[in-house]
């Protein structure tokens, strides 16, 4: 069984100010953290009571809709899916930005990204 700590649904866009604008302006959703590259803001994370809601600026191999679960074991959960026949996108790997990723598909080729966060990762929230 899958222990999820954290959860975010992530929506790919080619307009994200449009995106911005809705669930902002409209809706009111609160930011929980924004980023980007060289002080140009790619993606937003809004709060959405147990989970989050990531808006994303789209690339060209970017699916409409990712579901993004926290777990405390990539690799284990690697070895555990694979063995009951889930097709892998891509095995747990290192990312840049510091979080260990499985990525898998379900069966309607809908895109799960299993995350681990490492202990010394700012995500942690860990005040020494």
């Amino acid at each position: 069984m899958t222990e999820v700590l954290s959860s975010r649904v992530i929506c790919h866009t080619e307009t994200l100010a449009g995106l911005r604008h809705f669930y902002e302006g409209t809706l009111g959703l609160r930011i929980y953290r924004e980023y980007g590259r060289h002080g140009r803001v790619s993606g937003v994370v809004y709060f959405l009571g147990g989970g989050f809601l990531e808006v994303a600026e789209a690339t060209r191999s970017s699916p409409p809709l990712t579901l993004w679960l926290q777990v405390p074991d990539v690799g284990a959960e690697a070895s555990r899916l694979e063995a009951l026949g889930v097709e892998m996108i891509q095995p747990p790997t290192s990312m840049p930005w510091g979080l260990v990723e499985l990525w898998i598909r379900d069966p309607q080729g809908n895109e799960l990204r299993l995350v681990e966060v490492p202990a010394d990762h700012p995500l942690r929230g860990r005040v020494d």
